[in-house]
């Protein structure tokens, strides 16, 4: 979590939304001298991702309050794992409550599916990867929780990787154009940036290896066969990464080409929450 250098800020942010001005239910009825006990437990098997952000949720909320994990991320869990024991002020309990438990539960959640994906390519070299459809602000936290259920990441924004895509190459004029343009930039502003470059057809792939000058070529929405047939034709000359429309039923086929890369963006913006819950003890 260190390398989250904006951490503390999204955790305010989230509380400042959630708290207003006033957790009111809390400061009705719980005394403000109360002290208590609670306990976090997984009502889910999964993969946990987050226990370090809830922690620093509790802490954010009353620096008084004394958290200890149990369990790390990245560990197996299974229902009924006691993951934190949290012991301060009950009304800070309380407040930081539903925050702790947003980012932990969607954050294993992510960690979950990549890591159900993960197996499904056990075996093989193909590596998953997450994409950038990802939740505004919650990017790096995402992609961290991908990396704990042991995917891969891709670029983190638009500003470490060149990505040229079918509009970018549209709008260009043309592949050789998008290729020789992105070169000419990448020179003037003194920057090393790995090229990668979405083809949509073999008659691009072909316009793409005739042209050279990139890193990685993203095969988009191509079926099985063509995926296998393109493969071959790069030869290893350059990574390969598949993309779109791919599923439980198609992803470990997809791998079996020999493709380098497979991402999915459902692994961030399609996710089901893991259901954890906070009890008092």
């Amino acid at each position: 979590m260190n390398h989250i250098s904006n951490l503390d800020e999204l955790i305010r942010m989230a509380l400042c939304e959630d708290i207003g001005d006033g957790d009111h239910s809390t400061l009705a009825c719980i005394p403000p001298t109360a002290q208590g006990c609670a306990v976090m437990k997984a009502k889910q098997d999964g993969i946990l991702c987050g226990i370090e952000v809830g922690q620093r949720v509790f802490e954010l909320v009353d620096s008084r309050t004394k958290t200890t994990a149990y369990k790390h991320d990245g560990d197996t869990i299974k229902k009924g794992d006691l993951l934190m024991r949290v012991e301060g002020f009950s009304a800070a309990i309380l407040t930081a409550e539903r925050t702790a438990l947003n980012f932990m539960q969607r954050l294993s959640g992510i960690a979950t599916e990549t890591n159900r994906l993960v197996q499904m390519l056990h075996g093989l070299h193909t590596q998953l990867l997450d994409t950038r459809k990802t939740t505004p602000n919650m990017r790096l936290l995402e992609k961290y929780a991908v990396k704990c259920g042991g995917g891969t990441n891709h670029r983190i924004g638009l500003y470490d990787m060149v990505m040229l895509k079918d509009n970018h190459i549209d709008f260009a004029g043309g592949i050789a154009a998008a290729i020789n343009r992105t070169h000419e930039y990448l020179k003037r502003q003194g920057k090393q940036l790995k090229i990668e470059i979405e083809v949509r057809n073999l008659n691009e792939l072909q316009q793409v290896l005739d042209n050279g000058g990139i890193d990685r070529i993203m095969l988009d929405n191509f079926d099985i066969p063509t995926l296998r047939q393109a493969v071959t034709l790069i030869n290893g000359a350059y990574e390969t990464e598949a993309s779109g429309g791919i599923t439980d039923q198609t992803l470990r086929s997809c791998a079996e080409t020999g493709v380098d890369f497979i991402s999915v963006g459902a692994l961030t913006h399609h996710i089901k929450s893991l259901d954890i819950s906070l009890v008092t003890n």
